[in-house]
């Protein structure tokens, strides 16, 4: 009965050593993949920001053809 017990005892250290390892991999994984979506959300605001910005800026343009048109026609 002794031995059993020293037996699981011995083998179950080095398997608790692998999933341990195992965890800290997949959390590591994990943590880069959290990291790269949250510069990917960066880029896509800064794009959502950039866009809205050339949008304004075409419409104040359009408003400004409309004026000078408008001046034309008088």
């Amino acid at each position: 009965m002794t031995g059993l017990v020293a037996v699981i005892m011995i083998f179950s250290i080095p398997i608790i050593a692998i999933i341990t390892d195992h965890y800290k991999t997949q959390a590591k994984i994990k943590h880069k993949m959290i990291k790269d979506e949250i510069e990917l959300e960066k880029l896509k605001h800064d794009n959502f920001v950039i866009e809205t910005q050339k949008m304004k800026l075409e419409l104040e343009q359009m408003k400004l053809e409309e004026v000078k048109d408008e001046t034309k026609f008088m």
